[in-house]
């Protein structure tokens, strides 16, 4: 019994050992056979590689072209960033297409496949083309531009314009960081350009207690406002006046104009200043507060 089951592994390796020979034999007729098309498609290959880089410096070339033609006719920034992408994107996908084709890819594959999945690739694409459709829009219509300061009203993402692509936008934050924004989110929805115009209407509320000297607070107001050189009160008007009375404080309003780019400095010296004078003039300014009164018994 042990005899028949040693020959019966002696005649399964010999048939494996058999198998693997015909197998390791037939390789070399293959590679024999078959070295046309390997020598062929490593051809194309390196012609693939030659293609790619050469596109992709040709691609840099006509960019940085552009750019430069851009810079010397002063162009608005974003008009050359959105060219900038555009170029960008359609040179690589022409290129890819070259590469493919010379590799032995059938485009029309990709194109019958695209017509039977048009539906489809439509829904896909819809956003994209909504962005890009967006962007062509703040081109056109300038809602803003690169520098501007933007509020996004439905998120309320802000910060200073950087980039205006071919299908998003960035904004900068205050503390350095990026906001990538959808075009097509920025021209379907209300913002808020902060910078649009050269000047900025400055707009303050500061409240007096009730026993304080009012026309001396007016005064002093007045004279903050005269004597900073950075608000323009000879070339704008500005105003002080009583805004409300409130349970626990008169609020004076402070209304004048500054340049853009100085707003927000001239609005924080200003508040420092009124804090400070009107501690040294004796002039309160009041926190909330309740008076309870009560009534003593008869």
């Amino acid at each position: 019994m042990g005899e028949d089951i040693k020959e019966v592994a002696i005649q399964s390796a010999m048939e494996t050992a058999n198998d693997i020979s015909q197998e390791v034999s037939a390789i070399p007729e293959f590679v024999e056979k078959h070295i046309p098309d390997i020598v062929q498609f490593g051809i194309r290959a390196l012609v693939a590689a030659f293609i790619f880089f050469v596109g992709r410096f040709l691609i840099r070339w006509l960019r940085n072209r552009v750019k430069y033609f851009f810079n010397r006719t002063n162009a608005d920034a974003g008009v050359a960033q959105f060219t900038d992408s555009i170029l960008k994107f359609g040179l690589y996908v022409v290129l890819a297409m070259i590469v493919l084709a010379n590799l032995g890819v059938e485009l029309s594959s990709f194109t019958a496949l695209f017509a039977g999945a048009g539906v489809g690739v439509t829904l896909a694409l819809q956003g994209t083309l909504s962005n890009f459709a967006g962007g062509v829009l703040i081109l056109m219509l300038k809602p803003f531009k690169v520098g501007d300061y933007i509020i996004e009203d439905t998120n309320k993402d802000e910060g200073t314009v950087k980039e205006i692509q071919i299908f998003y936008t960035k904004l900068t934050t205050v503390d350095n960081k990026t906001i990538v924004i959808p075009n097509g989110m920025l021209t379907n929805n209300s913002l808020t350009n902060v910078t649009a115009k050269n000047e900025r209407q400055l707009d303050l509320r500061v409240s007096i207690s009730y026993g304080a000297d009012l026309k001396k607070a007016k005064h002093l107001l007045e004279g903050m406002l005269v004597e900073d050189e950075k608000i323009m009160t000879e070339t704008a008007e500005w105003s002080v006046f009583v805004d409300s009375l409130g349970d626990s404080a008169v609020m004076l309003g402070v209304r004048a104009w500054v340049r853009t780019e100085e707003y927000w400095p001239v609005r924080w010296a200003l508040l420092e200043r009124i804090k400070l004078e009107f501690d040294e003039e004796g002039i309160e300014i009041p926190y909330p507060q309740m008076t309870v009164h009560v009534r003593g018994e008869g």
